[in-house]
């Protein structure tokens, strides 16, 4: 079986592996005091315009996420968030067992707006009982977003000005962000986004590492003490160096750009062998998620061969996700056109 159902079903890049085996026997300090960690802030710094030591290294997106959330909200505050966020319904309540309530917002095609996040913040402060209410801190957003939409750098910079109006934060979950800087709807570079934001992080995790996050720091006062705060949250890995190890090899060399412009070019070739099958799209998404809406006949032709994600129904067929990644193949995605092209759609 081909297994089309996430960008994380493999373990990581040759040169990722290589590199922690040639390194296995050096002696280094921990926590990321090494000279792999402090190369690659180094070349992400360059990339980002931030300082090296606002970059840090940690083990997964959830952690991640209530890590830097909890340190940069007050116990009073919340974060706004899209209904399907992330950190809403994939993090087993991560945020909340931080003390910080997720305030979600319905989204349009995987978006939210400046204009409802505004219409948020005013109907708080518009309550005469807001000292009665969580206030909204902070708006968070996944760069690409859950259904593979991207948003333009004009739609950040409105975001970033609508939370830093009522003296909130701007913070990115950039999981699969290489994808997103991979598609043809990217109009900006990390140093935008870095200039944009007030906090994001560049997936490792699904994005050719085996394991790990590196969260850029933009906004110089979320940073304080930010150290004490990961080995609070138990985020500080004691051998640092193989988070390091894993985004110097990612990033000396554009590595990890090569390897995300790799799993969206193969994704525009499923977006485009469901396309002449006839099935519409759940989403149309330009980075390495796809969600065609199938019918039943066509899933049961599909799973003889290929394993793929369930993601809901629309118009009576039901929507499914494949995701390519840095790992996925010529002769998968070669699979997968043949066994299209010799299925006749006849239910739309």
């Amino acid at each position: 079986m081909i297994l089309f159902t996430c960008d994380y079903n493999e373990g990581a890049h040759p040169r990722i592996i290589e590199r922690l085996a040639a390194t296995n026997l050096e002696q280094n300090p921990g926590y990321g005091m090494d000279a792999h960690s402090a190369a690659a802030r180094g070349y992400i710094s360059e990339l980002t315009g931030v300082p090296a030591d606002r970059i840090h290294f940690l083990v997964g997106g959830t952690q991640t996420n209530f890590t830097l959330i909890a340190a940069a909200l007050r116990p009073h505050e919340g974060v706004l968030s899209p209904e399907t966020g992330h950190i809403n319904v994939h993090e087993s309540g991560a945020v909340e067992a931080t003390g910080h309530k997720v305030i979600t917002l319905p989204p349009t095609n995987g978006k939210i707006t400046a204009a409802q996040a505004e219409a948020a913040f005013e109907a708080h402060y518009n309550d005469a009982t807001h000292e009665h209410i969580v206030k909204p801190a902070m708006i968070y957003i996944s760069e690409p977003t859950e259904t593979g939409t991207v948003y333009s750098i004009g739609e950040l910079r409105a975001l970033r000005d609508t939370a830093h109006k009522y003296g909130a934060t701007l913070y990115v979950d950039g999981a699969r962000l290489g994808y997103a800087m991979a598609s043809d709807a990217c109009d900006f570079t990390l140093r935008d986004l870095a200039e944009t934001c007030d906090a994001f992080y560049i997936g490792g995790t699904k994005v050719g590492a085996l394991f790990g996050e590196a969260l850029v720091i933009s906004n110089e006062s979320l940073g304080r003490d930010f150290r004490y705060i990961m080995k609070q949250r138990g985020a500080m890995l004691a051998k640092g160096r193989l988070l390091g190890i894993q985004f110097e090899t990612l990033f000396e060399d554009g590595l990890y750009f090569e390897i995300s412009k790799h799993a969206v070019a193969l994704a525009m070739r499923v977006r485009d062998a469901f396309l002449r099958a006839g099935c519409p799209f759940y989403a149309e998404s330009p980075t390495n998620q796809q969600f065609p809406l199938i019918t039943p006949a066509l899933r049961a032709h599909l799973e003889r061969e290929f394993v793929f994600e369930h993601w809901g129904e629309r118009d009576g067929l039901e929507a499914v996700r494949f995701a390519t990644s840095w790992a996925t193949t010529e002769e998968q995605v070669a699979a997968l056109e043949k066994s299209l092209a010799v299925f006749s759609v006849t239910a739309y």
